[in-house]
Parts: structure tokens; C-alpha cells; sequence
């Protein structure tokens, strides 16, 4: 382990080098804009926020808070430090860094801990949603008998470092008046958070189809439209969603009143009714939580569905194990990870993953069972032949899944994928083989399906002229374009083949 001298001594040449870089040369440099007080910025692989004097006096109060301390020890705030004068003018001495702070009028830089890979709330499954609004909850109770609170209450506050959140934005919290009753992010975390939960467990809407159009959430109108006439009059949708919609449209949209601050005479009494609507919304919370063994036509595939013989999956886990033993990845994208068998056999070599499935109900199975074992997994519903967009202004706020994947990885497994994406997409094999040499930076874990096997009939569905001539040596020969094989293994009685391959320096 690296001494604290050499820490700072690489920590000075990093910024150094961001310093010193001319004001024509490309720096890597990606900034936030939304949040008047702060700018979030990348330069190389470290993260920046500088912050305005507007808002450095809330958060060096907020920083310096215990409820803070306990959620920074915890892992559930995200690590952060103010730079020194010196490493501030070293930054600042690139012409884009001084800019920007200019801009903003900017007091100080921090330096937060970089999660590894940022996800979004639309790549979430409903459970880690849920788990993140708790997370939100039980920061603004733990915050309130230090008179201070959220101004905001969005998911977009929240990243996941493997299966566990980790509150980022720490501009996000402010100083409360201590008689004021109201909790500002209320209606903003009902949108967000609890109605698209509501509509997922009860209508059985897709999270990603509710956020990924509706940053700002869900209006109770909508949800309103989507409620059979029983259900408006029912609780939750009662309080959350009907009584919203009937009082908002006889309300004068001019009328500025209900955005008056109110006051009780006594903190005590303020700080009771947040309490009490925080709690209360801990209770909503919990009747809006996914339902337990939530299953899909995908949930039992490793089970009962597998195409292999006891025999056989246990020759393919060996070969798993056994790559993962001799490679000794740190970075894994599991694509196509089910219930993350795998994953999770990566995870408790060492790996960090990145497990990914279209389904919800197996990606939620995944994340479970990271939690359960403390396995460093996280687990999103990304589908690789139409992975997540950028998304936001000019599609940059948010980084598309490849953008975000490209270099991240030194290993990729694709495991009983391809001839999914071979017959149900129909992609040529050659840009599939293109697509995870630009997911790796070295090993690639990939498993042929003949024509000949039931699931790849069963896909096919009649149409087997399509896919006619494709064999293991079609298969090796595109591979072998921009990889090596390293290690080949066909089960027997399988109609499968395990590859081990090695991306070339070239590819």
C-alpha cells in the first residue's frame, strides 16, 4: 500500500498535469449546470465541485455536522474533501477549470469520491429505487435535529456503489428555519419516488418506462387517468393521486399563497410535524415496496432452463472459475447476467461488476442477493442491443450505458446471449463481435449457441434459412478478427461452446 507522502505525491502530479494543459489541448473536462450554487466537473478521472460563496456557508455547515460524520463513515454520503489553496491554484491554473469558476463565482473546490460507475434511475430495478428513497427518508430524519434539511428529494441525488446507494449531491442539504413546519421536496419526492413505485407494484408499469420520459417523476394526473374507479378511492391512490388532482383543478394556477414560508411558534412543534410527515412517508413507502418474488419467463432460467445437463453447467462454471483464477480480472460487465450466477461468482473472485439484463425481475433478483452477501455487484436493466440513450440536455447531463461502459471493463462476459441477439435481434455477428471488443479492454468470456440447440430453435421460430452454415468455426473465425482464443471447451452432450478470448492490441 502506497504511503501517505507517495498519496499526495501522485496527487500533486495528477492535478499538475490538468494544470498545465494549454487552453487549446482537449481536456477531459464535463460539467453540470442545474444547481445555482455549484458546478460539478471531471478532469481526467478525478471529480470536482466547485462551489459559489452563496452556497459555501451551508455546506461547510452541513460538512461539519455529526448526522454527516455518521453518514460519510457509513458509506451512505458520499466522501468529500475541500482542497487546499495550493492544489485550488494548480486546478485552476487550466484556462477551462478558471472559467468555469468564474462563471459561477466560485469560493472553493471540493473533491468527492468518484462512484465507480454512475447508473440512473431509469436503469434501475423497482427495489433499488425503493431502497434509495429510503436512503432519502432516513437522511432528512437523521438531518432534522440539526435544524438542517433537503432542498430537493430527486433519485438523480443518488448513485450506487455496487448494491448500495450513496447520497451525492451535498449541495443538496441547507439550513432549515427550525419553525418551519413544511418539508419543501415533499411533492417532488411523491412524484419521483412513491408513484412510480404505486404504479409499478399495482398497475405493473415499468420503472424505466415511467422515468426515462418523466425526469421530474410522475404527476398525480397522470396516475389519476391510469386508476380504475375503485382505485382513486382507495388508499394510497386516495391521498397521493385523487385528492391532488380534484383540489388541483379548481385551484387559481396565479395563486402564489400556498409558496408563503410558515412559521409555528415554537421549534419543537416545526420540528414534530416535519418528523411526523416524514414517518408518515415512511409508511407510504413501505406499501409502495416491489413485491416480494417477483418472477418473469426469465426468473427460473438457471434453475430449469438452462440447456445444460447438471453435468454440463458444472463444467461450465469451472471454466468460469477457472478464467477468472487465471486472468484475475478487476472490472467485469456481466451482459446478460439473469439471475447473476456469474456475476456473482466474479464478485467473490475480487471483481468490482457491472451485471446487466433486460428484465427487471431478474435484475432485482441480482440485487437481492448482492445485498444478501455483500457482493460488490451492481446490478441495472440495460439491454445491450438497445442500450440507454444519453439522455438530458443535448443527451449529455446523463452519459449513454456505452458511453459510460467503453473502457470500463477488463473483462466481458457474454454468456447464453449471442443467440438472443443473433435471432431475436438479428444482428450480424461480426458487429456483435465489434461491440464487445469495444466493451473489453482484454478478456472476453462468450458462449456459442449451435442452430441445433432447443432454445436456438425455439427463437427461431421457422425461420432456420436465416441462420443456415452458422457453426463454431463460422463463429471462431469472426471472433478471431479482434481476439485470440485463448481457451475453448464444449460440454458433452451440449450444443454449446465456452470461449475464453483475449482482445489483440490492435483491436
Amino acid at each position: 500500500m502506497p504511503s501517505l507522502a507517495g498519496k499526495k505525491a501522485e496527487t500533486k502530479k495528477q492535478m499538475e498535469a490538468i494544470g498545465n494543459r494549454a487552453e487549446g489541448e482537449d481536456l477531459p473536462l464535463v460539467r453540470s449546470f442545474r444547481d445555482p450554487h455549484g458546478a460539478v466537473f471531471t478532469a481526467g478521472d478525478r471529480l470536482y465541485r466547485i462551489v459559489s460563496a452563496e452556497g459555501l456557508e451551508e455546506l461547510r455547515a452541513f460538512l461539519a455536522s455529526a448526522a454527516a460524520a455518521r453518514w460519510i463513515q457509513s458509506g451512505g454520503l458520499v466522501r468529500t474533501t475541500e482542497l487546499g489553496d495550493a492544489d485550488k491554484r494548480t486546478l485552476l491554473g487550466c484556462p477551462r477549470i478558471a472559467k468555469l469558476y468564474q462563471d459561477i463565482q466560485g469560493e472553493t473546490i471540493l473533491e468527492h469520491e468518484r462512484v465507480p460507475f454512475p447508473s440512473f434511475p431509469y436503469e434501475w430495478a423497482p427495489e433499488m429505487l425503493h431502497r434509495a428513497a429510503s436512503l432519502t427518508l432516513e437522511l432528512a430524519l437523521d438531518m432534522l435535529p440539526e435544524t438542517l434539511g433537503l432542498k430537493d428529494a430527486t433519485p438523480y441525488n443518488i448513485l450506487f456503489r455496487g448494491p448500495h446507494p450513496v447520497f451525492i449531491d451535498v449541495l443538496s442539504f441547507e439550513r432549515r428555519d427550525p419553525n418551519d413546519p413544511v418539508w419543501l421536496p415533499y411533492s417532488q419526492f411523491v412524484r419521483t419516488f412513491v408513484l412510480p413505485l404505486l404504479a409499478n407494484r399495482r398497475l405493473g408499469l415499468a420503472i424505466d418506462q415511467l422515468l426515462f420520459t418523466h425526469r421530474d417523476g410522475v404527476e398525480p394526473e397522470e396516475v389519476y387517468r391510469w386508476l380504475r374507479p375503485l382505485q382513486r378511492i382507495r388508499p394510497p391512490f386516495l391521498s397521493l393521486v385523487s385528492m391532488p388532482s380534484w383540489l388541483g383543478s379548481r385551484r387559481n394556477p396565479d395563486d402564489v399563497s400556498i409558496y408563503r414560508k410558515r412559521s409555528l411558534s415554537s421549534p419543537e412543534q416545526a420540528q414534530f410535524v416535519v418528523r411526523s410527515l416524514l414517518k408518515g412517508l415512511r409508511r407510504t413507502l413501505r406499501s409502495a415496496a416491489p413485491r416480494a418474488g417477483a418472477s418473469s419467463i426469465w426468473t427460473d432460467y438457471m434453475e430449469a432452463n438452462n440447456n445444460y445437463t447438471a453435468e454440463g453447467f458444472a463444467a461450465k462454471q469451472r471454466f468460469v472459475e477457472e478464467c477468472l483464477a487465471l486472468f484475475a480480472p478487476k472490472r467485469v460487465l456481466d451482459a446478460g447476467c439473469n439471475t447473476g450466477h456469474f456475476s456473482a461468482l466474479a464478485a467473490r473472485s475480487g471483481a468490482r461488476v457491472v451485471a446487466i439484463d433486460y428484465d427487471p425481475a431478474v435484475v432485482g433478483a441480482v440485487w437481492k442477493k448482492a445485498v444478501a452477501e455483500n457482493l460488490d455487484i451492481l446490478p441495472l436493466v440495460v439491454n445491450l442491443t438497445r442500450p440507454t440513450p444519453g439522455m438530458g440536455w443535448n443527451n449529455r447531463e446523463w452519459p449513454s450505458f456505452l458511453d459510460r461502459a467503453r473502457g470500463a471493463f477488463d473483462a466481458v462476459f457474454m454468456l447464453a446471449l449471442i443467440h438472443h441477439m443473433l435471432v431475436t435481434e438479428r444482428l450480424p455477428l461480426d458487429e456483435i463481435v465489434d461491440l464487445a471488443a469495444g466493451l473489453t479492454s482484454n478478456l472476453l468470456l462468450i458462449e456459442f449457441v449451435s442452430p441445433e440447440d432447443s432454445m436456438f430453435r425455439r427463437l427461431v421460430r421457422g425461420r432456420e434459412e436465416l441462420h443456415r452454415g452458422l457453426n463454431a468455426s463460422v463463429f471462431e473465425n469472426a471472433c478471431r478478427r479482434r481476439f485470440e482464443i485463448v481457451r475453448c471447451e464444449h460440454p458433452e452432450g451440449a450444443t454449446r461452446w465456452l470461449y475464453c478470448m483475449r482482445r489483440k492490441a490492435a483491436a
